[in-house]
């Protein structure tokens, strides 16, 4: 059976930082197969990568051990974590980056302390778990899924993020920008979103087990972000001028805000955190 390692971090393509981690994992599981989901995380973005870690994980076969590092507090008091769920193992740093994809999840999970020595890399330093703690650690579990129950002590619980906004109030769902991707898309917390027909859409809600299950024209919806309203929901870029503003429904159910061969973010200045509105107007 192929053993899959898959990689996210912030720590981008110009240095050694995400070979390195591939040498050490190498080193210890030589059979396995090591995919990079990206190591474009906007540096020390935690957030963002729990957001990209959502949009991947469901894509890999059960069996596939993450490796997570956009770690900001490496040295400090946060722990380096492993935890199983629903037939997934995941190593991070205990900050959050993993709240999304558990939440998602909809199972328990049972989750480490990286405090065991013996799965570290002689002389761990206080600056590159990435390479000393958690390159070691997926590796062993990649090979061993059981070994998790010797890496460290058992957590009853692990940090979580307060849930993306996402409210609904006279007929609006109000929710936040949780990404911009390499081309200036602008990718909402409004989801998930499916098309049920040529104008119909179903919204159920991601974030907010409160809202109920919505339906939606299209064609009569109104995003709006900032000042600018963006009057329907396309279904895709060409559906739009060259330059135009648009909104549609991303590959992952989520509201999105682009422009056609343009970057949207620029064009609007938005930022991460911003508020976006997505309202019926008939």
């Amino acid at each position: 059976m192929t053993k899959i390692a898959a990689i996210l971090t912030d720590f981008g393509s110009e240095d050694t930082y995400v070979g390195t981690m591939k040498a050490v994992m190498l080193g210890i599981t030589p059979q396995l197969q090591i995919v990079d989901i990206t190591h474009a995380i906007g540096p020390q973005n935690v957030r963002e990568g729990a957001f990209a870690l959502l949009n991947s994980y469901r894509y890999f076969p059960r069996g596939t051990v993450f490796c997570v590092v956009v770690d900001p507090g490496v040295g400090s008091a946060r722990k380096p974590i492993a935890a199983q769920c629903a037939g997934y193992h995941f190593v991070a740093p205990d900050n959050g980056v993993l709240s999304y994809s558990l939440l998602d999840l909809q199972a328990e999970y049972h989750a480490v302390s990286l405090e065991n020595p013996e799965y570290h890399l002689p002389g761990a330093s206080h600056t590159f778990h990435g390479r000393d703690i958690f390159a070691p650690a997926a590796a062993r579990l990649a090979s061993d899924p059981a070994s998790l129950k010797d890496m460290g002590p058992k957590l009853e619980r692990i940090v979580t993020f307060p849930k993306p906004e996402l409210t609904y109030s006279r007929q609006r769902v109000t929710g936040e920008v949780m990404h911009i991707d390499h081309f200036g898309n602008i990718i909402t917390s409004i989801g998930i979103l499916r098309w049920q027909g040529d104008d119909e859409l179903s919204l159920e809600a991601l974030w907010n087990e409160e809202i109920p299950a919505l339906r939606l024209s299209a064609a009569s919806a109104n995003v709006t972000i900032h000042s600018h309203t963006i009057h329907g929901i396309s279904r895709a870029y060409y559906e739009a001028q060259l330059g135009a503003i648009l909104a549609q429904i991303d590959s992952n159910g989520f509201l999105e805000i682009c422009a056609n061969q343009e970057s949207a973010a620029d064009r609007l200045d938005v930022q991460l955190g911003d508020k976006v509105m997505l309202r019926q107007t008939s």
